[in-house]
This record gives structure tokens, C-alpha cells and sequence, in this order.
């Protein structure tokens, strides 16, 4: 009985999720040549949606019909040759027209994994865990506003070994992947979808321990892309004597030059809460650098040091504007526990490369369509799937 009921009361979101589901796919799912690859995709996407618990290749088969179902799928995800980076800036165009976000977020994540073999598999330690971790290391590209996120991208970290023959070949790795550090890998990102031929510009903001944060600056700098990066505590930066002449200009930790400047603090109200924070000019090093940029340090409660530190491009004045960017972290952080995860985001366990793009991509479709019908089911069905006709991008000001 209680089954039953379990399943009569998802029926409603069922049917929303089948519904968008139709309605995105003639614009998602163009890039497929065939047909038949096209409603496999749907049919994929709505095992993601609609399996319970993990979703295994198996457990998504039961979308497909016929006996030979599991080895159906397996073939379109492992071995069929459709491009998955076509899918992604169909779904990258979609969320920005459909849903206007605010900026672009990239945030790297570990997938724990049992066992050595999946794709991209390797030991990884967690500074904010404080051990090792068995997984995949994965950086996701999305898509942000401060209602919600979607994520547009994924791309795997992949360490020597699963480089080199005969596991690369063994794996479906192509020859264009190659070692890469985080910061490249970013970087990388930040051009397929903002570059010539990308799907449009905002703001970049990179929320990730272990990354160049210097080397990232200069490369958005020198392209010029507005940008707000979080900044270890012990990065080196001296204060701009142009803007500040009042001051020494001594090289020292940003956490270390904020606190020395706590009495330029000033109160902010952002939509969660009430903060104090600082906006400073900064150069970074070495001598005679001119990469100029702003360090925005926050407070919380009565504490002496910053909890927050970020560099951004924009302007000590824009520090409303800014401290609005940086609080997306916390929503991809938070769409991807409630909705990423709960369509398999994390569960592909093959030991096929382009296995996991595949999934990964119909999997961040199946998150839009998850959180488009929750707001259509907040605004009672209308206006969900509405163009924003004349909505832009408030791009962050750059400061240079």
C-alpha cells in the first residue's frame, strides 16, 4: 500500500518533469545526428530523473524497452559517437536566456570511489577533511543566480597513469587530454564557453583551494574578463600607492594586510545577512608588476581576521556588487547536494572516459529540468520556460 501511495504522490512530478523534458529537447538534444540517439537521451535523462536511489546504468535501463535495454544504454553512453560538447553549449544557452545568471562558477569537487578502477580514480587530500581521499576529481563549470544553479561543464583532473598506454587507450581517453593543474583546467573551461564561439560573457567567479590564484588573475586580466577569485589567506600583495599613498606598500599576506586595514571596515547588507567588510587596491607581485586588482576581505561577528578573502577586477566601490558574486559558491554548493546528487551527478562507476562525459552531461540536463519544475511548481505553472526578453547580465565592473 504505502508504495502505491509513494508512487501516486510523484506522479505529479512526473509528469512536469516529462513535460519540460519535451519541451527542451528539440534544443538540447539538436547536435545528435539520429533520431534514435535523441529520444535515448530523453529516455536516459528521465531515468536519472525518476530512478530511486543510485542511478546505475542498469537501474536507467529501466526507462528503455526490450530485453536487450541494459546493454542499450551501455552502448549509448560508452561507445555510441555522439559529442557531448555540442549538448553543453545548447544547455549553456538555454539556462542563460531562460534563467539569467549572474556569473560563471567554477568549483572542484571529489567523487569518492570504492576500488581503483573507474575513470579518473586516484588518491586526493582534502586540506578541509584533513585526510586522503579514494576518488574522482572533478571541476564543474555552472551557470549561477542567487536563486539557482546549473551546472554547464565538467572535466576531469586526470593524474600520469591514466595517461599512458594501455590504460589511456583501454579507457577511450583521446589525444587532445593531457595533464593538467587546476588552474589550466579552469582556464580551459573559461574559454570553451566565453571564448570565440562561446555562449556569452559574465563575470567569472573560482571558488577552489590549490589553485594559481595569481596566474588566473593575469589570465583574465589580459583578456579582459571580470573576475572574483578567493585568495589563500598567505598570498603576497602589497597595497596600491597610487590609490593609497597614505600607507606602506610592504609585501604581506592578504589575510595579515586586511587585518592591518580592519579600521576601513565598513557594514554591507547582503540578502542573507548583515557583514562588515573591506575593499582594498592591491598590486600583485613581483616589483613592478601592474597587475592592479581589489582585495575584499569580510568579517562575521567580532572575530579579529577575515573569514572571507577574494581578488576581483572590480573597482573598491563595487564591494556590494562583489560580496553578491561571492556568496554563488554557497548555491552551487547547495543545488549540487540538493539536485546534482540526487540525478546521479556522482554515480557513474564505468572505467569509459567519454562514458562519463556522456552521463555527467545528461546528467547536469536532467538538474535544469529538476529545477525548472520547481519553479514552475512554485509559480503554479506559469512562466517557467519564459525568455526573459530584455534581461542582461549586471557584468561586474573591472577595475583596470
Amino acid at each position: 500500500m504505502s508504495s502505491s501511495l509513494s508512487k501516486r504522490a510523484r506522479e505529479p512530478e512526473t509528469s512536469a518533469h516529462r513535460s519540460l523534458l519535451g519541451e527542451l529537447s528539440p534544443q538540447l538534444f539538436d547536435s545528435l545526428p539520429r533520431t534514435g540517439q535523441r529520444m535515448r537521451a530523453q529516455w536516459y535523462v528521465r531515468g536519472l530523473l525518476e530512478g530511486p536511489g543510485r542511478k546505475t546504468l542498469r537501474s536507467i535501463a529501466t526507462q528503455f524497452e526490450g530485453a536487450a535495454a541494459p546493454q542499450r544504454v551501455h552502448h549509448f553512453i560508452s561507445e555510441s559517437p555522439w559529442e557531448w560538447m555540442p549538448v553543453r553549449r545548447a544547455l549553456a544557452s538555454y539556462v542563460r536566456q531562460a534563467m539569467a545568471p549572474e556569473a560563471w562558477v567554477f568549483r572542484p569537487t571529489v567523487i569518492p570511489k570504492a576500488g581503483q578502477h573507474s575513470i579518473g580514480v586516484d588518491q586526493h587530500y582534502l586540506p578541509q577533511l584533513g585526510r586522503t581521499v579514494n576518488g574522482q576529481y572533478a571541476v564543474g563549470g555552472w551557470l549561477a543566480s542567487r536563486h539557482a544553479a546549473v551546472p554547464v561543464d565538467w572535466r576531469l583532473l586526470l593524474s600520469g597513469r591514466w595517461l599512458r598506454d594501455p590504460l589511456r587507450e583501454r579507457v577511450g581517453i583521446t589525444g587532445t587530454v593531457t595533464t593538467e593543474t587546476l588552474e589550466e583546467c579552469v582556464r580551459e573551461m573559461v574559454y570553451a564557453f566565453v571564448g570565440p564561439g562561446g555562449v556569452g560573457r559574465a563575470p567569472v567567479v573560482v571558488d577552489a583551494d590549490g589553485v594559481d590564484t595569481m596566474a588566473l588573475a593575469r589570465h583574465f586580466s589580459s583578456a579582459g574578463l571580470p573576475f572574483v577569485l578567493r585568495v589563500q589567506p598567505s598570498e603576497q600583495l602589497r597595497l596600491d600607492q597610487a590609490e593609497l599613498p597614505k600607507f606602506g606598500d610592504q609585501e604581506r599576506g592578504a589575510a595579515e594586510l586586511a587585518t592591518s586595514m580592519s579600521r576601513m571596515r565598513q557594514p554591507v547588507n547582503t540578502e542573507d545577512s548583515r557583514t562588515t567588510a573591506v575593499a582594498l587596491p592591491v598590486i600583485a607581485p613581483p616589483p613592478g608588476s601592474r597587475l592592479g586588482m581589489t582585495l575584499v576581505a569580510e568579517w562575521s561577528g567580532a572575530t579579529p581576521r577575515p573569514q572571507k578573502l577574494w581578488l576581483t577586477s572590480a573597482d573598491p566601490k563595487s564591494l556590494p556588487s562583489v560580496l553578491r558574486l561571492t556568496r554563488l559558491p554557497d548555491v552551487v554548493e547547495r543545488d549540487f547536494t540538493d539536485v546534482s546528487n540526487h540525478v546521479g551527478m556522482r554515480d557513474f562507476a564505468g572505467r569509459s572516459f567519454p562514458g562519463w562525459h556522456r552521463h555527467v552531461t545528461l546528467a547536469s540536463v536532467a538538474h535544469l529540468v529538476a529545477v525548472l519544475a520547481g519553479r514552475r511548481g512554485n509559480r503554479g505553472g506559469r512562466g517557467c520556460l519564459e525568455r526573459r526578453a530584455g534581461t542582461q547580465n549586471t557584468n561586474l565592473p573591472s577595475g583596470n
